[in-house]
């Protein structure tokens, strides 16, 4: 049990505040006071008590439950400034009593919470609205699209944290025997000590290799890298340079986070005995809470866009799709080097746009199922060699008539 003096930190839910904490109040006077400082408008405004130096309007904070259910709070340090600042000047004859202590809702309970600014009241109200339209929406969700969902708002946090190291890593190999590695490629995203951001980009060619050539299932593009020099290297080094390339971004004080698209394939390259990478310490599940200190992590691009369109576990895109739905233009898919580029600016993208509720809607609004979560996608837009003259194709959608 606490002891008497401890003070326990928290949140309240934004609706338990605004309708229910000023019905606890005796004195009308006082309970009205206490309403009208907490109307959405009154909220936003730059001479709120509440207000941020730097901040548009009125911060508060998303939180997100085990169950997949997400809530607009108030911190606990905001309620009670509130009733503080009130008694201060001289707006209540005494400090104001705190909402009830089962409204207290403790760090523990959440898997996340994030701060969000509202600009004015309508947004205020319009927020509190689309959180309880995706909570009914995501009542009785498969768990796997919870934890992808889990997963993405984590690589935000961690990313807005400027956390690590983030690699990026790709592999093609003969399309005839996939032990025969033929090119790798690797981007970069990391921070130096100000916080500013560093990039780099790598594509090898197996000197071996180059013998083996694609093209009857998958195209050949490894002469064709579109983010500087490919280098060729002996299949002798190659073993080496990948591991030293892991090791000397893996250090003590600093994590490593593996971004891959459809992580399988890759990792069994880099576990095969051609590589050996050192990938004993490998998680492939982002710790709950907190910035980590280090560790080696795996990221999955298609998880990620896999929480942002709604897809259930086992449903994915490529990243062909994956991009283009993201509005990232690629060319010169499966180039090595190309595909690692990509995968990490598809990551980046999700990672620094809104909520992943709020980033759906942004990027396709009013595209999902009723009830669901899931975006419905045109044909044309899963598939680039879609028939433009079918006459459920684009040109029929871009007159108005579909």
């Amino acid at each position: 049990m606490a002891g008497d003096n401890e003070v326990v930190t928290g949140y309240y839910r934004y609706t338990d505040i605004w309708f229910e904490w000023h019905k606890t109040i005796a004195d009308d006077t006082e309970a009205a006071t206490l309403k009208a400082i907490l109307a959405h408008d009154s909220l936003a405004h730059p001479d709120h008590p509440l207000h941020i130096e730097g901040i548009n309007g009125i911060q508060l904070y998303h939180g997100t439950f085990e169950s997949g259910e997400a809530r607009l709070l108030f911190s606990s340090a905001q309620v009670e400034y509130v009733r503080y600042w009130l008694h201060a000047m001289k707006l209540t004859k005494e400090l104001l009593p705190l909402p009830y202590s089962d409204c207290l809702i403790l760090p523990s309970e959440l898997k996340h919470v994030t701060a969000h600014a509202y600009l004015d009241g309508g947004a205020l109200r319009g927020a509190v609205k689309n959180l309880d339209k995706h909570n009914k929406r995501l009542k009785g969700s498969n768990p796997a699209l919870l934890s992808r969902r889990h997963a993405f708002q984590r690589v935000r946090e961690l990313v807005s944290a400027k956390s690590g190291t983030w690699l990026a890593i790709d592999f093609e190999a003969w399309e005839r025997d996939h032990t025969v590695i033929t090119e790798m490629g690797y981007s970069i995203l990391k921070w130096d000590e100000e916080g500013n951001e560093k990039r780099e980009n790598g594509h090898w060619i197996i000197k071996e290799a180059e013998v083996y050539r694609n093209g009857t299932y998958v195209p050949d593009f490894r002469y064709h890298y579109n983010f500087g020099e490919s280098e060729k290297i002996v299949k002798s080094e190659f073993k080496s340079r990948l591991r030293h390339l892991l090791t000397s971004l893996q250090t003590p004080n600093s994590p490593l986070y593996m971004v891959f698209h459809d992580n399988n394939q890759d990792i069994k390259y880099m576990k095969s005995p051609s590589i050996d990478a050192p990938l004993d310490d490998l998680s492939y599940l982002l710790p709950d809470t907190g910035v980590p200190k280090t560790g080696l992590f795996v990221v999955d691009t298609s998880d990620l866009f896999g929480a942002l369109s709604g897809l259930a576990h086992g449903q994915r895109k490529g990243l062909e799709k994956t991009c283009r739905m993201l509005g990232i233009d690629t060319k010169f898919l499966h180039n090595a080097g190309n595909d690692a580029n990509y995968t990490l600016e598809a990551m980046i993208q999700m990672a620094r746009g809104e909520a992943v509720d709020e980033q759906r809607e942004r990027r396709w609004p009013g595209r999902t199922a009723p009830g669901t979560v899931e975006v419905e996608f045109k044909p044309w837009e899963e598939n680039s060699d879609y028939d433009e003259d079918d006459e459920i194709g684009p040109n029929v959608h871009n007159t108005g008539f579909a």
